[in-house]
């Protein structure tokens, strides 16, 4: 397999970041390589994300990825709330201009994509671990890296980290120029999948006393459920009768309600966590999804960031190389994290709203319930929540044009 010796840009980590910034830049003539440090197999089963929101799918369409989306994805119009045994669904087209989310599992995106690149895109190494990326403060990077047990060196202009909070990008960024601001919270998600058709039509946030709890899907014979845990719970301490039993009793909002139970195909505990990394470009290493940003699941905003930083992105490159101007890709990091800091806090309002810890005083559990009711009860409350959910357009730094088809 022949390696290129130079790219413009060096892409690392093969997740949807990676991927998606690959194909868009190959669409816009704009040469680049993709580094993967785990097989292809590994990438394309790694459980994450489900939920698309509306500029998340329109992107993926203007870049050709879309077309199983459009066949299998499942266009959610709305999610209902549960607390107090009271049921409220907020309707996303009504409140926000006929915009909606899909349920696509991020699984199936990066499979779309992955296929996309291998047809017809740009190089793309899987078990191609980066060891060093050298020359940030220069007018060339350089990045080594090992594939097939050779080790190879790669000059770039740029290098892209899409290789997550522990990846060698944002490692090789001094800490002296960046300020991390992070929160941990005292509880995580036990995550299953089961092969049991979902009994409810969209997904269900449920505040309950014995902790929170979700439901959502992968498809109408698979659903995707979580329970709020304490953290270091083990998940082997959960036999599927105790797991199918504690949704049964969080979600149910009335006596008859109840799930349809099926083989537990998955299970993992996740952590809960926010983390932002400002700024998101140190010279010519620049920082994109989890990267520079994690954000609790409750919201569903993960995986959505990663594409509205790539998109800002590749829209910065592309007016870069068309036109020589770098006003766009000076200001990436400061467009970008004007979203990244209205998602988290979204999903900070989400994850504090409907998760109860074992310390919470009746006065907390109080002010959640005050603050659902409003929701049920207040248009506007509902109307924000809802056009926080489906999701803002790709943010664009003010006064720049539209570059070709990634213009929003």
């Amino acid at each position: 397999m022949n390696h290129p010796r130079h790219t413009r840009v060096a892409i690392v980590g093969a997740g949807p970041a990676g991927l998606l910034l690959a194909r868009l830049l190959h669409r816009a003539g704009i040469d680049c390589a993709v580094l993967e440090s785990r097989d292809r197999s590994y990438v394309e089963q790694r459980q994450r994300a489900g939920i698309l929101e509306q500029s998340t799918v329109d992107i993926l369409r203007h870049s050709g990825a879309a077309d199983r989306l459009e066949r299998e994805g499942i266009p959610h119009e709305g999610i209902e709330l549960r607390f107090e045994n009271r049921r409220h669904r907020i309707d996303f087209p009504a409140l926000t201009d006929n915009r909606r989310v899909w349920v696509y599992a991020q699984t199936e995106v990066v499979k779309d994509l992955i296929a996309l690149q291998l047809e017809d895109g740009a190089p793309l190494y899987f078990d191609a671990p980066v060891h060093a990326v050298e020359g940030a403060d220069t007018d060339r990077c350089t990045v080594h890296y090992t594939h097939d047990g050779q080790d190879h060196t790669l000059t770039c202009d740029y290098v892209i980290g899409c290789d997550g909070y522990h990846g060698v990008v944002r490692k090789a960024v001094p800490d002296h120029v960046t300020q991390v601001h992070e929160r941990a919270y005292p509880y995580s998600w036990l995550g299953i999948l089961a092969d049991a058709p979902p009994v409810y039509d969209e997904l269900v946030y449920a505040h309950s006393a014995r902790g929170f709890a979700l439901a959502s899907m992968r498809s109408p014979s698979v659903s995707r459920l979580y329970l709020q845990v304490p953290n270091g719970e083990d998940p082997a301490s959960w036999p599927e009768d105790r797991i199918w039993d504690e949704l049964d009793l969080r979600l149910g909002a009335d006596a008859g309600w109840r799930l349809q139970r099926g083989p537990i195909t998955a299970r993992s505990v996740l952590p809960m966590r926010s983390s932002v990394t400002e700024p998101m470009r140190h010279g010519r290493l620049l920082l994109a999804g989890d990267a520079a940003h994690i954000v609790p699941p409750t919201g569903a905003k993960g995986l959505n960031l990663a594409v509205s930083d790539v998109t800002v992105l590749a829209r910065a490159l592309t007016g870069l190389y068309d036109s020589g101007s770098h006003d766009l890709l000076d200001a990436y990091s400061d467009t970008c994290l004007r979203r990244v800091w209205r998602a988290v806090h979204f999903s900070h309002f989400m994850t504090t709203t409907f998760h109860t810890s074992g310390n919470q005083s009746s006065f907390d559990t109080r002010l959640q319930l005050a603050q659902l009711d409003r929701v049920a009860t207040s248009h506007h409350a509902s109307a924000e929540l809802a056009h926080n959910y489906t999701g803002t357009a790709v943010a664009q730094a003010p006064a720049a044009p539209p570059v070709g088809y990634l213009s929003t």
